[in-house]
């Protein structure tokens, strides 16, 4: 498997890929363009990137065999994860190794705003000596109003409590009993914190609500004399408005380590402004943060394409190794009631309705079931590339809902997967499954509501007959007049004499021939071949 290594990662991490005897390693000696860098990727099933690599849709359209996107880092701006979950690309971040690295220059813009450190060293490397003109304040007793309190926000918040500062967060994810342990104050708003922050931080993603959210609206509700800092993400904040408050006093100084446009272009109003101190996107630039994030993007890649755990996704629920090996059994089984389900039920379901019982109802992540369920439904549709990480978003653009229901209800079976297909309010078939024995032998338990045993494996003829003598004989005779082999038989009556569903695994396909020779006896309907 190829991985290859866009950008600088540290030589750990790297040296940790090339352990692997499943991996070819293949490192980029610079940063190259999209067009230098799509034919490259043709045989990649992973990609390494830190922030300087774009990893565009044509990028992942030129790679086929992709199968993960690792980031040494946390934004993941470079990357178009839309794209990447359209062709079912995992895409993973590492946000735990610059967490310290980040809230430590978050920390140091702080203290360099309150004191002018930067701005006092260039004038006496200028040979002057002014004290007057650099006189700060103190930290203690000023009120700190940090914006996004994840990981960075809090580390970040808790050197500032240790400097006297009073803390102001503000978080729709952060609860109150999570702030009281922290030691800080949780706003209600954002209009909370501007009322009262003496310096404020930015800590949260681009998002549609975040892009642009510090603007000339927000700095009018600000304390007057303000200080910013922000080593999130540039577009976070409305330059030009930002230059106006600096202008106007209301904002008293800001500290940016990064930009809307990266590098910051020579002629921006920021470099020449006496109230700002700036920094080259550092955020991450320590020898221990890159270090950490070198081997985390390294573990992350490792484990997902080895042994299918997720990690640190951004685009697919966390999986941990011990959840993956309790529902590694049912995703196969999932799949395939999937697939039988799409082959005996018309084109037109609009809605699937999953059932977990059993052990399977105490599953602690039932999203990867679902998702493989999915494909197995809608892989015959003509859609090759959908898998695990683009099946719920390929079946909305199709416009077929998904439900899950745990249920505790008495079953049968110690472990229950029952998968229902609707169009409208009209249950249009169904298929469960269960494990006889221990989680390597699957069987498919019902189908159309009614009971049997299916190897879920190879084809498997179906149909409906009447409960007569000479059934079962006939189907062998048909059958093996044109060489096929019965590999397993179930059937199965709702009352003698009645109707019976019969279910044969077979170890080829049957001809024309012999599926029309079947249908044509009137004790026989409904026949129908099942690829699994």
């Amino acid at each position: 498997m190829k991985v290859l290594v866009c950008d600088p990662i540290s030589p750990k991490g790297i040296a940790l890929l090339q352990e692997r005897p499943e991996f070819n390693v293949v490192v980029l000696p610079k940063k190259l363009s999209e067009a230098e860098l799509i034919p490259l990727v043709s045989d990649a099933v992973a990609i390494i990137v830190r922030s300087e690599t774009q990893v565009t849709q044509k990028v992942l359209e030129a790679a086929p065999q992709l199968r993960v996107v690792g980031r040494a880092g946390v934004g993941v701006d470079n990357i178009d994860v839309e794209a990447a979950t359209a062709r079912g690309v995992v895409v993973m971040n590492t946000p735990g190794g610059n967490t310290v690295t980040t809230a430590e220059l978050s920390f140091a813009m702080i203290l360099n705003l309150a004191r002018k450190v930067p701005q006092a060293h260039a004038s006496m490397t200028a040979g002057k000596w002014d004290r007057k003109a650099f006189s700060g304040i103190e930290l203690a007793g000023k009120t700190l109003g940090v914006l996004g309190m994840g990981r960075i926000g809090g580390e970040v918040a808790k050197r500032a409590l240790a400097f006297g500062m009073k803390v102001v967060a503000y978080d729709p994810f952060l609860g109150e009993s999570r702030a009281q342990a922290m030691g800080v104050q949780l706003a209600a708003d954002l209009d909370a914190i501007y009322k009262v922050a003496d310096f404020i931080t930015v800590h949260m993603p681009v998002t549609e609500q975040t892009k642009g959210m510090l603007n000339a609206a927000a700095f009018a509700k600000m304390k007057p004399n303000v200080r910013i800092v922000n080593c999130a993400r540039g577009e976070i904040i409305v330059d030009a408005d930002l230059v106006a408050a600096l202008d106007s006093g209301k904002v008293s100084a800001a500290a940016l380590d990064v930009f809307r446009e990266e590098p910051l272009p020579a002629e921006d109003p920021f470099r020449k402004h006496p109230g700002v101190i700036l920094t080259p996107h550092l955020g991450a630039s320590t020898k221990e943060a890159q270090e950490k994030c070198g081997i985390e993007v390294a573990e992350v890649i490792t484990s997902y394409l080895l042994t299918g755990e997720v990690r640190n996704a951004v685009n697919l629920p966390y999986l941990d190794a011990k959840t993956y090996e309790l529902v590694k059994p049912y995703l196969a089984l999932g799949e395939k009631l999937g697939k039988m389900l799409a082959q005996i039920t018309p084109a037109s379901v609009d809605r699937l309705h999953i059932t977990y019982g059993g052990k399977a109802q105490e599953l602690p992540n039932i999203d990867p079931i679902t998702r493989a369920i999915i494909v197995g439904f809608m892989s015959l549709s003509g859609n090759k590339d959908i898998n695990n990480v683009n099946a719920r978003s390929i079946a909305a653009s199709v416009g077929l809902t998904v439900e899950e229901k745990r249920s505790n209800e008495p079953v049968t079976f110690h472990e229950w997967l029952h998968v229902q297909a609707f169009t409208g309010s009209d249950k249009a078939g169904s298929t469960g499954g269960t494990f006889f024995g221990s989680p390597d032998n699957p069987r498919i338990v019902r189908v159309l509501s009614r009971p049997t045993e299916i190897v879920p494996s190879g084809v498997v003829l179906l149909l409906m007959n009447k409960d007569i003598p000479g059934i079962v004989g006939l189907l062998g005779s048909l059958l093996a007049k044109h060489k096929v082999n019965i590999a397993g038989m179930s059937l199965s009556r709702d009352t003698a004499g009645g109707l019976a569903l019969t279910a044969l695994n077979l170890d080829s396909v049957p001809p024309a021939a012999c599926l029309e020779e079947i249908k044509k006896d009137a004790n026989i309907s409904n026949v129908q071949i099942v690829q699994l």
